[in-house]
Parts: structure tokens; C-alpha cells; sequence
């Protein structure tokens, strides 16, 4: 445990101490010419790394469904049938005796032998095949079938009444002056004679009054009865109920006449004391004589002036009421063909029973019982066990049985809030026994509750039936969600969707409770919802626990199983956000999600601590790995709470649990590094060193070394480490590891190339067309030359390109992975910067890559160096007769094609792809124009090649010397070429890139060479001058690595004080100048000097000025003159004058300055050159401008900054040097005069 608290991130400490990764190499012993070094084994096992790998894609492969919150539409992958719900026969409907199976077997027997009415074209209208049918249900045998059919035949028929309910009319006459009538119903039941039935002796009375009716109830069944009066309306409601005795149910027919009331008569008082009148025969005559005697206040009258209009009539014979019933719009009729009447009248009629003879109702049972009992039966016979997705049921029953229950219940007058609330009763105990389709059982709670307007009418009997449904279908609910994710998965959307119905059927339970008043339910649902979903959270974490990773084992054992139960636990809480929560939300309002989450994450977590509490003194490589893979899991579930909008993960019992884990995470960073150069080295060993396919260009080991680095890109991802400090010693460990194993495998690379023969040699040999042949032309100097014959073109070695496409594809994927490595920075970090560490570390990982890629380029293009030197030659010894274009077609098209293979063996950078396209102007190079789409190349080779053009060029104008002028305007032809070839309109490199570096230096050489030789003397001077005017800029040359150690100055306050120390390198020196126009002279003042550089052994000089003007040939009478020595100093002061006798025309020509030379005075020795400065003429007072008044000596001095020679200065002399005209080599001698002169005393 010591050893695994001490490791700390030495590699940080390195690169602090060392710029680069290559020069922490370079710098070890025995580093040099020696193996990459071998990774260290014993790190998870050792090999080649592919097994830890795959293990790691494991790891990364569960993160990749964990991007983001879930989507129900990724979860839900399977629609296969559902789970089986577990059933319990106890909990249906009580077992019936023998003898109370007979007689509801007796009581079917009944309904359907003494049925009346119309059979519905959906009933079954054959008595046999009903009778037949209830025999199966029952099991009965033909006998007893028989026999039970007897019995009930001399049972005696019921007693039938119609109920009727007049609910409104519509569309009547008007009557009234106003426009409307007053308009009432009178109604009874027509005997087949066609007169009204006599009231005869009062019989018991059958029927209860209605609680709450306005007018009491129903009125026993009379001949006739009459609604109220609804005035001035063509369009009244009425809604009033009437039940009528029926004697035969084949000949009685209901009559209905709809009058217009004129007077204040109480019809209804009329009307019942017209009902003991006997006697009257005829119906028009009956019904006279009830308007009379309404109007004589009930005592029969000769007919008055006012009598009632008539609206219109119905007949309807009573056995065309249909079994179930009818509510039905019937269009009024006419008395006779005389009348005028209009309008409809809803009528809802339903032919009942009001006594029975069966052995249920001389119990006493109720007709709600009985139904009970016989849809029981009936749902038990219909839902077989065999039938096929019975789980899908949905309660279709039979013809027969549909026709048999609709007798019953209508015989029985149950209402159809009745038939709901018992077809719920039986289908939700049935559920309980054999499962249903949960659709169905909403379906009926929906009908119960379209008609719970009624629920008042209810008997307390059939309230508390209903209300022990509730409770028992609740807890047959709630015993189900306690094992939601066993019936119902969330990646079955069959299961998901009986869940939400199951929901749906708990939720509309709720509504029926504040209605219940003698029962309702024992506790609130919700509450119970949620209190199932706990328990029900904590058995399937317990059960899942004892399976995976049982307490009773040792730590390092159970280690395992609990990554397997974390991610079992993350797996449930994807579920429970994308497909349970928005259910429970939506149908009942508990946070499901919410709920779960919390009590699951603080189990898990409880577990962890306990966990690695017991492992921390027992830390191997497999428990670390262990470790590690728990606590990305762990992590995930933080940062799955995080990323819900409103959620805080710091209040979760997983905050800080990232501390104990600590040490593993390092010791698992350990062997990742280990198995990265394992891996690199296997890919290494076997990769051929060729692209993996057509459509790629590097091989297989860069493949698989971005791959590798992906994954650890991908796993710091996941790690996400909490605490900042922690993460930038893990981010920086694991930064530097990455940027080792980058090096190691450029190495391991280079070693395999180096070691392959003929891995450098040349692959493509090609003649060269339109240069053979071209025999011998006149040379330069007009004499026969011979042109060589070009050499054959050869193509760049295809394993340095692909091993520079290796660097280039791992360089940006390290990039890449570095970038992905950035921990949270303290909150005084700028946002979007990377750390300070991780940016040191990719600044110092691509500047060796540079080099690297820099060398194998290098490598690369010294292929092509003997070919392109003898195409320089070639141009070089070109007769003077061909043109110059065409000498340097064979080059250009060597380049072109050179490119081209480049191109198609090299891949392109990212953001620096240049294109080459068609060079130069249209059809400049005739038939060597470059054709097609163009030509890319990527930059650093393009850079390299042009670097070794410039050098070719040089060296090929330094074999050559005094020349003609055609000679250097050819090269001068050729570079332009160049240049317009590499830039390509702006698709190739970029003009100051081009123009950079060799670039001048080849310029300003072939200018020279065209200049004459004063010309070039009068440069030699203009270079010193700008020296003095111009602050020295270092600039690299195209292609070449930059210096690591002196980065380029990103502001001019950083350039300022390289400028100021390189200035006071060699001192200062004072002068005052000034030209005195009366006698035509210069006059030059040396006043002092000051920091000069120590030349003698005291570490002081003997300084001395030389002052001389030029160019000599402005000044051919001038001779330079030189102050006085002072010795042992570094700050001589002079105060000396000197006079020039030259006219101000000479001082304004071009180039004309005033030379400063300081030398350090040797008595035994040649004097020392200590440094130099020029000051233009062009700029003295009174050469410029005219002196105003006042003494010259007055002028401010000028202070000049002493430089040693530059190497364009070198240049021009050395181009005079190559000259043999008189006056270049009388110059050069002149120059060495002086030098001899310098060495001389003073």
C-alpha cells in the first residue's frame, strides 16, 4: 500500500527539466545507436498487448450506450410476447355447491325458455342452439339436460311489464298564437280488442318508488299516464319513466298521443280519476272523453269550446321491443288521413320481468347475483386455457353466450350501470385466475365510469361487492409492480405496453373512491404504488446481489461480481429514465426514476466503500483492474444523474467515492502504459510496411497504434475524474506515457526500415522521354559541349512513404488524444486552453515528430538529389541557341511526374493540402505540361524538394564562374519557373515561404552575376548600410526543423530585448557627420566608442577607428583615414576630426556612405577585427538639406551599432572576386591592401 500511495508523476518533473522527449533520450547514457527500450513485463501479462486491449474494448464498448440520457426507441428492442403473470385460482369468485349449480343452471334454463321480444341480428335467435349451448357450459349430460328442461317448463312464465322512458320530442306543430305549443304525452298499453284495459282489483305492489324523483317515481301500471306539460316549446324534454304491466306480451301495443294543453287542468289528477270510470268502449271515444272530463276537472261533460290540439300519435307493439332494449327516435303518426301532424319522439323502451318462478329468486336472490354467477360461468367456459395468446384476451364471448346474458340481464331490469360494474367484478377475479387483456379491463372501467352518474341507484349489496374488486384487483396490481422488471422488461414492448395499461386500470380505480359511501378503499393508491416500487427496488438488488456477488466470499472474488451488479444497476436506471418514469409520471405522478435511482445508488454505494475498504491493503494488478472498471462504471451513474437538467450529483451517496480508488487508477495507468508498448511493438513486428488497402496509405501498425490511442482517449473520457488537482497528476501522467509510446513507435519504425535491405533503395525506373539523342550542342562559351544523357527517373521508395504516412496519421491521432486528455482546470483557468502540463507536453511531442517527420523526409527526397542536380547540369550546359523554356522542360516535367507518384504514395495534411496544377502558363512547356485533374502533395515534401532545388541551383552557379550574362539570365528564367510552379495560382505553398531562406541568397547571387562589376561594388556597400538600417531578423530556410531552444518572438515586446543583446554584442561606436557646402568637404567626427569586445588576454583591446568612404569609384581620390589608438579599453573616447574633400554630387550617388572599422591594436600579431558600421551619406546634414545657422558641432551624434559581416556582404565580394575585369580585381586587391594596412602599426 506505501509503494502505491509514493507513485507520483515523475514524468512530469522530467519534461519541466527537459524541452523534448527526443532530447531526454538523447541525453540518457548508452542512448545512442542503441534498442528502442523493451516495455517493462510482469504489467497485467506480458505479450503483445491484445489481450489487455480487447479487454479495454469491453470496458469502452458498455460506455457506448451510455452517451446521453436513453431513448426509448433504442430500449425497447424485442416485441415478443410477455412475461406470464403469475395467477391464483383461490383468488377468484367463490366455488360454487352442486346445488346452487343447479339452480343457476335452471335460472339460464328459465331466461332463455320464457325470453320475449325481438332477437338483435347479432343474438342467436335459435332456442336449441341456446339450449344447447348452456348444456355444454354446464356439462350436463342429455338426460339431465332434459330433464332440467322439463322441470322449468312447468315452472310458471313470469310476469312482463315494459318500461317505458319518454325522453323528448322534436319538430312539433305549433299550435299557439306565439308560434309554439304547450306540449304533453299520454300513454298506456292497448290490449289486442283495441280498448284500454280495465284497471280491475289493486294487486300488491312490485315496484319501488325512484329516490329523488320530482314526481315520486314510476306510477303503478295503469291504463294510462301522462307527463308534464312543457310550455311554449316545439322542442320539449321530458325524461320521465313508466313502467306498464303486460299480459301478452304477443298482442299489447303501446299508444302514445302528443297533445297541445289550452287551460290550467291538472292532467294528471284528470287522468287518475278517469281510471275508475269502467265501461267505455272505443279508443277515439275513450280518448274524447278524457280531454272532456280534464276539462270538467274529472266528471264527464258535454264537449266545451277550448279542447286540446292534437300533435300526433305512436302505436308500438310490444313484441317488436327488442331483447336488449331499444332507445329510438319514432317519427309521430296521424289519426287520420285529416290530421296534420310533424316531428320524432325519443322513446327508450325494455321488456322486463317482474316475477320469476326459479329457485334463486324464491331465495331471494338478487337478479344482480344471479347475472353474477352466470357471466362467471359463462367468462370461465369462453377463456380457455388452450386457446392461443390467451394472455391477449380481450373477453369476446360467443353468440350464445352474449344472447343468453343479455336476456338475463334485461329480464332482470339491471341498468347498465349494473351490467358494467358486474362485468368488472368477474372479468377482474377472472384476471386474478387466468390473465386478461388489461386493454379489456380499462375498456370496462371506462364503461362503468360513462355511466357512474348513476351510482346512486346502486344497491348497497352490489357497492360493496365493488369496492372488494377494487381492493382486490389493487393488490393483485401492486404485487405485480413489486416484480416490474420480472413480468414487466423494459426491452419487451409487449410488457411495457401491458404495464401501461395495468397503470391506466389503477389510476381509473381512483376516480370511483370519494363516490363510495359504504366502502371505499383502505389506503391511497399512489401511496401504495410507491411503497411496492421500494420493496420491490430492494428484492431484485438483494436477489441480484446473492447471485453475483455474495458477501460470503472474499473480497478480490467478489470484486467481479460487483461490476457485474453496477453494471446491471446502471443498465436498470436507463430503463426505469427511458421507458418506466415517463409511465408512472404521466399515468400516476410519482417519480419513478427519482425514486429508484436514489435507493439504488446509495446500495451500490454502500457496497463500493465496503468494498475497497477491505481490498486497499491488498492491491494487485488484477484487483486494480478490477478497480478500475467498477469505479467507470460507478462514474457513469454520477454523471447519468448530472446530465438530467435539475439535477445535482453532489447531494448522492457516489460523491467522493472517487478518493478510495485512487491508488488503483494509478497502478492501472501503469500497466496501460506498459501494454501500449507491448502493443505497438507486436503491431511493429508484423506490419509489412505496406498501405492496408487502396483506399488508405498508411500500414497496418499505424492502424492499430491510432486505434490504441482512441481508446485511451475514450477511457480518460469515461474515467472523467472529479478532483482537479488529482486528475492533472493522472491527466499528465497519462499525457506523457502516450507522447513515450508516440516516440517508441517512430523509432521502432525506423529501426524496421533500416533493418529491411533495400528498404531505401529505389522502386520505379523509368526512361526519360524527349532528351535522348539530343546529342552535342554549342556550351556557353560557344564551344561544342556534350549533353549527358538525363538520368532515368526513379520513383520515391514506397516504404519511406508510408512510413512517413505512419508518423503523419499517429501524430494527429495523438494530437487528437491529447487534446481529448484536458482535466478541469482551477476556476483562474482560461476557458478552452489546455493545461499548462498537457500543452507542454504537445508542443514538445510535435516538435520531435517534426524532426522525425523532417528526417524521413529528408531521407526521402536525398533520393531524387543526383537526378535533380544532373537536370541543373543539364540546363546549365544547354546550348545558347535553344530557348529557355525548352531547357528547362525536362525538369519541370521531372518534378511533375516526381509529384504525381508523391502524390498517390503520400497522404495530405490536415488544413495544408496544396494542389499543383497546370504549370506555369497555358502550354508554356509544350508537350511536358502537367494535364489531368492536378497534382497534391503534402507540404513538408513540397518544402523539402524546394529546399533542394535552391541548393542545386547554388551549387551548380558556384562550379560555374565567369560566365556570361545568358548564363545567369537562364537560371534566373529557371527559378522564376520554379516559383511559378510550387505557388500554382495560390494551390501550392505560399509566396513567402517560397521566397524565404535560400530563396535570397539565390536571388541576390544571381543578380549579382547580371550586375556589372560597379554595380556590385556599389551593392557591397548598400549590404553594410543595411546592416545599420535594418534590425536583424533570423529567418530558417524552407524545409529546415526550426531551433527548439529559440522560439520565434510572438510580440515586439519579446523581440525587443533579443534585438538589444544582440546589438550590444560588439558595441557602439559615436560619430557626428556633417558636410560643409562653402568648401566642399565632409567633415566625420569620431567621438567615442563604448562596449567593445575583449580581444587581448587582459580582457580589455587597444582599440582604433578606421574611417574611409566608397564605393571607390565616387571617391577615387579619397583615401580612408584612421584615429589614434587607445589602449587597454573597452570605451575609448576619441574626439578626432576628419576632413573629406568631396563634392555633395558624390555624396548623393547611390551606395555612397562612410565606413567605420574598429580594430583591436596588436604589436607582435596581425591587428583584430572587432566590428564595423556604415552611415549613408544620403541622410548628412547639409547634403540632404542645406544647413541652417548654428554650428555643425552642435548636431546631436549618432550612435551606431558595430556588426561583423554579413553573408550577403561575403557574397557580393566574392562575386567580384570571380571577375576578371580590371576594375573588380583592382577593388578586391584594394580590400586586402587595406587588411595588410589594418595589420600594420598605426
Amino acid at each position: 500500500m506505501t509503494t502505491l500511495l509514493e507513485i507520483k508523476s515523475s514524468v512530469l518533473r522530467q519534461v519541466q527539466a527537459c524541452p523534448t522527449f527526443r532530447r531526454r533520450a538523447e541525453g540518457e547514457p548508452a542512448a545512442t545507436n542503441a534498442d528502442p527500450p523493451e516495455p517493462a513485463a510482469g504489467a497485467w501479462k506480458p505479450g503483445d498487448g491484445v489481450e489487455f486491449f480487447a479487454h479495454m474494448r469491453l470496458i469502452l464498448k458498455k460506455g457506448e450506450g451510455r452517451q446521453g440520457l436513453p431513448c426509448p426507441e433504442v430500449l425497447l428492442r424485442s416485441g415478443s410476447p410477455a412475461p406470464a403473470e403469475p395467477v391464483d385460482p383461490s383468488r377468484g369468485l367463490r366455488a360454487l355447491t352442486q346445488e346452487e349449480v343447479e339452480m343457476l343452471y335452471e335460472e339460464a334454463l328459465y331466461t332463455v325458455l320464457y325470453r320475449a321480444g325481438t332477437m338483435g341480428p347479432d343474438q342467436v335467435d335459435d332456442q336449441e342452439t341456446l339450449l344447447g349451448y348452456l348444456q355444454q357450459v354446464f356439462g350436463t349430460s342429455p338426460e339431465e339436460h332434459a330433464e332440467a328442461i322439463e322441470r322449468v317448463k312447468k315452472a310458471k312464465a313470469p310476469t312482463y311489464a315494459l318500461k317505458v322512458s319518454v325522453m323528448r320530442a322534436k319538430n312539433l306543430l305549433a299550435k299557439d298564437p306565439n308560434g309554439f305549443s304547450d306540449p304533453y304525452c299520454m300513454l298506456g298499453i292497448l290490449p289486442a280488442s283495441g280498448a284500454p284495459r280495465e284497471p280491475g282489483p289493486r294487486t300488491e305492489q312490485r315496484f319501488s318508488f325512484r329516490k329523488g324523483s320530482k314526481r315520486g317515481g314510476p306510477l303503478p301500471a295503469k291504463c294510462i299516464q301522462v307527463t308534464e306539460v312543457k310550455s311554449s316549446t316545439l322542442n320539449p324534454v321530458w325524461k320521465e319513466n313508466f313502467v306498464f304491466e303486460i299480459e301478452d306480451v304477443s298482442t299489447d301495443q303501446l299508444h302514445l298521443d302528443i297533445w297541445d294543453h289550452d287551460d290550467d287542468v291538472s292532467l294528471v289528477e284528470a287522468c287518475r280519476k278517469l281510471n275508475e270510470v269502467i265501461g267505455l268502449k272505443g279508443m277515439s271515444r275513450y280518448f274524447k272523453q278524457i280531454v272532456k272530463s280534464a276539462r270538467a276537472n274529472g266528471t264527464a261533460g258535454p264537449a266545451e269550446d277550448h279542447t286540446d290540439d292534437f300533435l300526433g300519435c305512436l302505436n308500438i307493439p310490444v313484441r317488436e321491443v327488442p331483447v336488449a332494449g331499444e332507445d329510438r327516435w319514432f317519427k309521430l303518426e296521424p289519426r287520420s288521413s285529416a290530421s296534420r301532424v310533424q316531428g320524432d319522439c325519443q322513446l327508450v323502451l325494455k321488456l322486463i320481468t317482474t316475477q320469476r318462478d326459479t329457485g334463486m329468486s324464491q331465495r331471494g336472490r338478487a337478479g344482480f347475483l344471479s347475472y353474477m354467477l352466470l357471466l362467471s360461468r359463462l367468462l370461465q367456459f369462453e377463456h380457455r386455457s388452450e386457446e392461443p395468446k390467451a394472455s391477449c384476451w380481450r373477453g369476446e364471448l360467443s353468440g350464445p353466450a352474449a344472447t343468453i346474458l343479455c336476456l338475463h340481464g334485461a329480464q332482470n331490469n339491471l341498468s347498465a350501470l349494473q351490467l358494467a360494474v358486474l362485468h368488472w367484478q368477474v372479468s377482474s377475479r377472472h384476471h386474478q385466475t387466468r390473465t386478461l387483456d388489461y386493454g379489456y379491463l380499462l375498456g370496462l372501467l371506462e364503461d362503468m365510469q360513462a355511466h357512474w352518474e348513476e351510482a346512486s341507484s346502486l344497491p348497497q349489496g352490489q357497492e360493496e361487492s365493488l369496492a372488494d374488486s377494487f381492493n382486490a384487483f389493487s393488490e393483485f396490481g401492486l404485487r405485480l409492480l413489486r416484480q416490474l422488471r420480472d413480468f414487466f422488461p423494459a426491452s419487451n414492448s409487449t410488457a411495457v405496453y401491458r404495464l401501461e395499461l395495468l397503470l391506466k386500470c389503477l389510476s381509473k380505480m381512483q376516480i370511483f373512491q370519494p363516490s363510495f359511501e359504504v366502502c371505499s378503499f383502505r389506503t391511497e393508491l399512489n401511496a401504495d404504488i410507491s411503497a411496492a416500487l421500494k420493496r420491490g427496488n430492494r428484492e431484485w438488488y438483494d436477489r441480484l446481489l446473492n447471485t453475483k456477488s455474495p458477501r460470503e466470499q472474499s473480497g478480490p472474488q467478489r470484486l467481479a461480481g460487483l461490476v457485474e451488479l453496477a453494471d446491471a444497476v446502471y443498465e436498470d436506471l436507463q430503463s426505469c429514465y427511458g421507458i418506466y418514469a415517463s409511465l408512472f409520471h404521466s399515468i400516476t405522478d410519482i417519480d419513478f426514476f427519482t425514486l429508484t435511482f436514489r435507493q439504488l445508488e446509495r446500495l451500490v454505494a454502500e457496497e463500493a466503500w465496503v468494498l475497497t475498504e477491505e481490498l486497499s491493503p491488498k492491491m494487485t494488478l488484477e484487483v486494480a483492474s478490477g478497480l478500475f472498471e467498477l469505479y467507470v462504471t460507478l462514474a457513469d451513474i454520477q454523471r447519468f444523474w448530472s446530465s438530467i437538467p435539475g439535477r445535482d450529483s453532489r447531494s448522492l451517496a457516489l460523491a467522493g467515492i472517487h478518493g478510495p480508488f485512487l491508488p488503483a487508477v494509478k497502478l492501472w495507468l501503469q500497466v496501460l502504459r506498459d501494454q501500449v508498448r507491448w502493443r505497438l511493438q507486436g503491431a511493429v513486428d508484423v506490419d509489412t510496411l505496406e498501405p492496408m488497402d487502396a483506399s488508405s496509405k498508411h500500414s497496418s501498425s499505424a492502424a492499430t497504434a491510432s486505434l490504441c490511442f482512441s481508446h485511451i482517449q475514450e477511457l480518460w473520457a469515461r474515467l472523467a475524474w472529479p478532483d482537479p488537482a488529482q486528475a492533472e497528476a493522472l491527466g499528465t501522467q497519462l499525457s506523457q506515457d502516450l507522447c513515450a509510446a508516440t516516440l517508441f513507435y517512430t523509432e521502432l519504425l525506423r529501426k524496421k526500415v533500416d533493418a529491411q535491405p533495400g528498404a531505401a533503395g529505389e522502386a520505379v525506373s523509368e526512361p526519360v522521354s524527349g532528351l535522348a539523342g539530343r546529342g552535342r550542342g554549342r556550351g556557353r562559351g560557344g564551344a561544342t559541349t556534350g549533353l549527358p544523357t538525363p538520368p532515368p527517373r526513379r520513383g520515391p521508395p514506397p516504404q519511406l512513404c508510408v512510413v512517413l504516412n505512419n508518423v503523419e496519421l499517429l501524430r494527429k491521432a495523438a494530437g487528437q488524444t491529447l487534446r481529448g486528455l484536458a482535466w478541469p482546470e482551477v476556476p483562474s483557468g482560461p476557458e478552452g486552453v489546455l493545461p499548462r502540463p498537457l500543452l507542454g507536453c504537445a508542443q514538445a511531442l510535435d516538435e520531435d515528430l517534426q524532426q522525425e517527420v523532417h528526417t524521413v523526409t529528408a531521407h526521402l527526397t536525398s533520393k531524387m538529389v543526383a537526378d535533380i542536380r544532373k537536370y541543373v547540369q543539364h540546363i546549365s550546359l544547354s546550348p545558347d541557341s535553344i530557348q529557355n523554356d525548352e531547357a528547362v522542360a525536362p525538369l519541370m516535367k521531372y518534378l511533375d511526374e516526381k509529384l504525381a507518384l508523391l502524390n498517390t504514395s503520400l497522404v495530405k495534411e490536415n488544413l495544408s493540402r496544396y494542389s499543383l496544377g497546370r504549370l506555369g502558363r497555358a502550354g508554356a512547356w509544350g508537350p511536358f505540361t502537367a494535364t489531368g485533374t492536378g497534382t497534391e502533395c503534402p507540404c513538408r515534401v513540397l518544402e523539402a524538394l524546394w529546399e533542394l532545388l535552391l541548393q542545386a541551383i547554388l551549387r551548380a552557379l558556384g562550379a560555374n564562374l565567369d560566365v556570361s550574362a545568358d548564363f545567369y539570365g537562364r537560371f534566373h528564367f529557371t527559378l522564376e519557373a520554379l516559383v511559378s510552379f510550387f505557388h500554382a495560382e495560390g494551390q501550392g505553398l505560399p509566396l513567402e515561404s517560397l521566397k524565404d531562406g535560400s530563396y535570397k541568397r539565390l536571388e541576390e547571387e544571381l543578380r549579382l552575376h547580371q550586375c556589372s562589376t560597379r554595380e556590385c561594388i556599389e551593392q557591397y556597400y548598400l549590404d553594410k548600410l543595411k546592416q545599420v538600417a535594418r534590425p536583424r531578423v533570423r529567418t530558417r530556410s524552407v524545409g529546415t526543423r526550426p531551433r527548439p531552444r529559440t522560439p520565434a518572438p510572438r510580440s515586439l515586446a519579446q523581440a525587443l530585448p533579443q534585438r538589444s543583446l544582440e546589438q550590444k554584442r560588439f558595441g557602439r561606436l559615436s560619430v557626428r557627420c556633417h558636410y560643409e557646402a562653402a568648401e566642399q568637404r565632409l567633415v566625420v567626427e569620431v567621438l567615442h566608442a563604448a562596449d567593445l569586445p575583449p580581444l587581448d588576454a587582459n580582457g580589455l583591446s587597444d582599440p582604433f577607428v578606421i574611417v574611409e568612404l566608397g564605393p571607390p569609384h565616387l571617391f577615387p581620390l579619397v583615401r580612408s583615414q584612421r584615429t589614434q589608438v587607445k589602449n587597454r579599453t573597452l570605451h575609448p573616447v576619441y574626439d578626432e576630426l576628419f576632413y573629406f574633400s568631396v563634392p555633395a554630387e558624390a555624396c548623393r550617388r547611390r551606395g555612397a556612405c562612410v565606413l567605420f572599422t574598429v580594430m583591436d591594436h596588436d604589436w607582435l600579431s596581425t591587428n583584430d577585427f572587432a566590428g564595423e558600421a556604415a552611415l549613408g551619406l544620403g541622410g548628412v546634414g547639409g547634403i540632404a538639406r542645406p544647413q541652417v545657422g548654428g554650428s555643425a558641432r552642435a548636431r546631436q551624434p549618432v550612435t551606431l551599432h558595430l556588426r561583423r559581416p554579413r553573408a550577403q556582404v561575403k557574397s557580393a565580394l566574392r562575386m567580384l572576386e570571380g571577375r576578371t575585369n580590371k576594375e573588380a580585381q583592382e577593388f578586391v586587391k584594394r580590400l586586402k591592401e587595406l587588411e595588410k594596412c589594418m595589420e600594420a602599426d598605426p
